[in-house]
């Protein structure tokens, strides 16, 4: 981790000076860096992500709850899993830019680690562990309202994009679409693509990912933006 990301410029990222900012560090800390550094195990983040996934679902269980008075156990259970998800807890990471602050070692550095969706998910949520910790359910709570079910329309945008982009071109708007490989860089472990979206010859979007599908997922999203602006959704 270079030397600017600093955790106190992770506080001032998330809101949230800790007490003990050992429980920061710790958030942060993946087993690849204890394993290397010969640090105890129970040092990384893996017991606070355990804490802080209960957390985060009995938060966000209550404001479906309340915001939702209308709808199933069967529509809530549906909807609070679509939210806490990897791919969507690793959306609302890479708006902090999480990433930056994890501390990996050389191994799972070399292999993409630091972009890799499971584990920015893991970090986010240890971070609500750590903060549960330090300060208790109400500034866990504030974390968790500001930055994971802050933004749901775009966010449930994001999560649903690729089917959403095919239903809205396959059937409102009775034309074809195709993603194209665009470009592919880096070695065989670490691979970045890079897709675009069409909308028969018009291009509508593009994005890169370290998988065809997470690029896919990127590019869908960028042109459902696109449209959204003319009207079309």
């Amino acid at each position: 981790m270079e030397k600017r990301y600093t955790m106190k410029m992770l506080e001032k990222r998330i809101g949230y000076k800790f007490t003990n900012p050992a429980l920061l560090k710790q958030a942060v800390t993946h087993s690849s860096f204890t394993n290397e550094q010969r640090i105890r195990r129970t040092n990384n983040y893996e017991r606070l992500e355990f804490l802080g996934d209960a957390v985060l679902e009995l938060v966000s269980s209550e404001f479906l709850f309340q915001r939702n008075r209308y709808m199933s156990e069967g529509e809530l259970t549906k909807t609070r899993a679509s939210m806490v998800c990897e791919p969507s807890l690793a959306f609302c990471a890479r708006d902090l830019d999480l990433g930056k602050f994890i501390l990996l070692g050389k191994g799972e550095e070399g292999t993409g680690g630091r972009s890799r969706d499971s584990i920015i998910s893991d970090v986010m949520e240890a971070v609500i562990g750590a903060i549960y910790l330090d300060g208790g359910m109400e500034p866990a709570k504030a974390f968790i309202n500001r930055f994971v079910l802050s933004d749901l329309e775009d966010k449930q945008l994001f999560y649903d994009s690729k089917s959403t982009l095919q239903e809205l071109i396959q059937g409102k708007l009775k034309k074809s679409f195709h993603y194209e490989l665009m470009t592919e860089s880096g070695p065989e472990h670490n691979k970045l693509f890079r897709v675009a979206v069409y909308m028969e010859d018009k291009l509508l979007g593009t994005g890169e990912g370290r998988t065809k599908k997470a690029a896919e997922q990127q590019a869908a999203y960028q042109a459902l933006l696109q449209l959204r602006g003319k009207g079309c959704i």
